[in-house]
Formats: structure tokens, sequence, C-alpha cells
């Protein structure tokens, strides 16, 4: 914590939460003029905070402590029946990595995916502004991991390399293949790409037990999250 102490924050005023919206939020931002390499950034990480463009941030809402850090032990995680039928079944998926673009095809993905399942949230409709200040700019330490049928864009896996981990930031993809659950496959592959790059740990960010959107994230286990400032393993 001796970290935080030379470290600068910013508290915004209450809002609606986006993930319970009848309960209001505070969001506690890292001063953006703060230079952020990776280990800075790897240690906030490992106490509960997360990326979204160039700014870190954490949940500090009064009286409310929902929004809870989870992360994959990936070197014990084990698929389950379910998993490997849809691992199997995205074997014909190529993948490969670059520096956060906006090229045409990645932005239209982008939208076709925020348009369509997205519709309730604070996101829609999608913006070219806010797909560049949310996921193109990024540090040098992020990847874009894009998943092709054949020369077909099927999702987008944005991830950040830590020190003794990945962080999956966010995952866009194909609305027109349900079938392939394309979502859970993204977070299987970013669980095996961090194994083998001899990682410990996939961030998956907040896991939040009455939101919908964000409970799927207790299907990867064992999954540790972070409680009264320790991790906890939930196996």
């Amino acid at each position: 914590m001796s970290v935080l102490k030379d470290l600068k924050f910013y508290a915004t005023q209450p809002h609606t939460c986006s993930y319970l919206p009848e309960r209001q939020a505070i969001t506690l931002f890292m001063d953006p003029s703060t230079e952020l390499d990776s280990g800075l950034y790897s240690h906030l990480s490992d106490i509960g905070f997360r990326r979204s463009g160039r700014h870190i941030y954490r949940p500090r809402c009064n009286g409310c402590n929902a929004c809870i850090p989870a992360r994959v032990a990936v070197k014990q995680f084990a698929r389950r029946r379910t998993q490997k039928k849809n691992w199997n079944k995205n074997q014909d998926l190529v993948v490969t990595a670059h520096k956060a673009v906006n090229d045409e095809e990645t932005y239209r993905l982008y939208r076709s995916y925020i348009n369509t399942q997205h519709k309730d949230g604070d996101m829609y409709p999608a913006t070219e502004e806010q797909f560049e200040s949310f996921l193109v700019q990024c540090p040098d330490f992020c990847t874009f991991y894009k998943f092709r049928l054949q020369d077909e864009l099927l999702a987008v896996a944005v991830t950040d390399r830590l020190k003794h981990g990945l962080s999956a930031i966010y995952t866009f993809y194909h609305p027109d293949y349900p079938r392939r659950s394309l979502g859970r496959y993204c977070i299987l592959w970013q669980i095996e790409q961090t194994r083998k790059m001899g990682f410990d740990y996939l961030h998956l960010g907040y896991w939040i037990k009455d939101c919908q959107k964000m409970n799927y994230k207790i299907q990867y286990r064992p999954l540790e999250i972070y409680l009264n400032n320790r991790w906890v393993t939930l196996k």
C-alpha cells in the first residue's frame, strides 16, 4: 500500500450505477497525469483497480461492496464439460495479435456488437469517439487479439499484459454466431494464452453476484476474489 501514498486519486460525484441501477455509485480514479508503467499498473491490478482507456479506476461506493475483483488461477484451471465443447467448436478460428487500432473492420465489429448486444447499456449507441477513448487509447502493454474464421473477423479480445498475468479488458464479437458462444471462447482462449506465457492469473474485472452481465465470471474456477485486502479462492 506504500505505493498508493505517493499517488493522487479523485472521486466522482455519486451517479447511477451501471450494473445495479437502484444504487448510487462513486468511482475512484487515479490522476490521469500519472505516468503509468507496467510495474505500477500490475500493482494496482493486484489490489483491485481496472483500466478503461487511459483511466485507472476502482469503485468506492458508500455502503456497497458489490463489485469484487476476480481473477482465474490459470495453472489450476480445468475446462468443464460445456467449456470443452465450446473450446472444440471454435478450434477453426485463427488468432493473431495486434497493437490497438481503429481500422474500419475492427470498429464495424465493435459497433455491431454494442448496438446489438447492449441496447440497454450506457454505451449504446456506439460511436467512433467512444471506441477510441475506451479501447484504442491505451498503454503499450495492451494487445488486440483478433479471432478470424477464414477472412471474416468474428471477435476481438482486448488484453493487457501484467507482471504476473494478463488482464481481460473487453471483448466484442460478431452477433450472428450465437452457437459459437464467442464471449465464452475468448475467455477460455485468454486463460490458455496466460498459461502458455507462464503467468499465474487472468484478471476478469469485477464479479457482481446480483448482476447477470457480470455474474458469468463465477463459471471459471478456481476463481480468486479480492476481499478485505486479500485474495481468497472460490473452488
